[in-house]
């Protein structure tokens, strides 16, 4: 296998199969530098999931919208947990179900169910404006909710937007996100990019971007990280809303065609080995 990248450092912030996509881009002749910009957690107090839970299998919803895969995997396995996987299964089996995205997509055929809609991007404004479209007045929709929404991204809560709507919302919250505890890898990794260090930053979440424009803020770097991104460092995001929170402050950012792993690391191969 030819090495395109070699001379390339390539930062990632995942958290989430990072070693997965160093390994595609090691294998490319990339050097790899790596700080998880953040750390997803399960609920401390399962208990108003688990609450949440036997409602959707006592009386499934009409609609129940998926946020991300690792949120509906995660549930399922709290379910597991409790002894309820295949009754979950069963009921989701009987409502509609609206994806908010490939990720989450892909969640939920690998369980064998099927998604009846989901937008060209992962963003809650055009999950909304769908339902807003049909009428869900009165409609009984369960959300799983998706973490935490922060200053940087520019989306919508979806659960609050179909309240609006006239909609009974059901929030399945299944996990939430923080920033890292140790904040020294990332404080090292946002020097790197200051300094012209690597060529390029990939992110592969909303978050991961929310957390690391945080982190800059909270130590006085926050103009010269949006300067290098701006400038000889490459901001390559897995998709869309992942680069909505870069792209609101002018800085330019590039995408694969599909939010995949695999097309990311195919894309960082292109960007980076075109002369």
């Amino acid at each position: 296998m030819s090495e395109p990248l070699v001379g390339k450092t390539v930062a990632l912030t995942a958290e989430r199969r990072a070693d997965e996509l160093a390994t595609m881009l090691e294998r490319r002749g990339a050097n790899i530098v790596h700080a998880a910009a953040i750390h997803v957690l399960p609920l401390i107090d399962d208990s108003e999931l688990k609450s949440a839970t036997e409602g959707i299998v006592e009386r499934p919803p009409k609609i129940v919208v998926i946020s991300t895969g690792i949120g509906f995997r995660g549930w399922l396995d709290a379910a597991a947990d409790w002894g309820m996987r295949d009754d979950l299964l069963t009921a989701l089996g009987h409502t509609r179900i609206i994806a908010r995205g490939p990720k989450a997509r892909g969640a939920i055929r690998g369980t064998g169910l099927r998604d009846e809609w989901s937008p060209a991007t992962e963003a809650s404004q055009e999950v909304s404006d769908h339902l807003a479209a049909e009428g869900v007045s009165g409609a009984d929709i369960a959300v799983q909710l998706h973490g935490v929404i922060t200053e940087w991204e520019p989306t919508i809560h979806l659960s609050d937007a179909l309240s609006e709507l006239g909609a009974h919302v059901r929030p399945i919250p299944v996990y939430r996100w923080i920033r890292p505890v140790d904040q020294a890898p990332l404080l090292d990794l946002l020097s790197q990019i200051i300094e012209h260090r690597v060529d390029a930053v990939t992110f592969t979440s909303a978050p991961a971007v929310a957390s690391l424009l945080s982190t800059a803020k909270d130590n006085a770097m926050l103009d010269a990280f949006l300067a290098a991104l701006r400038g000889p460092v490459a901001a390559i995001c897995v998709g869309p809303v992942t680069s909505a929170p870069l792209d609101a402050l002018g800085v330019p950012t590039s995408m694969p065609s599909r939010a995949r792993l695999g097309s990311l690391a195919k894309f960082v191969v292109e960007q980076l080995s075109s002369p």
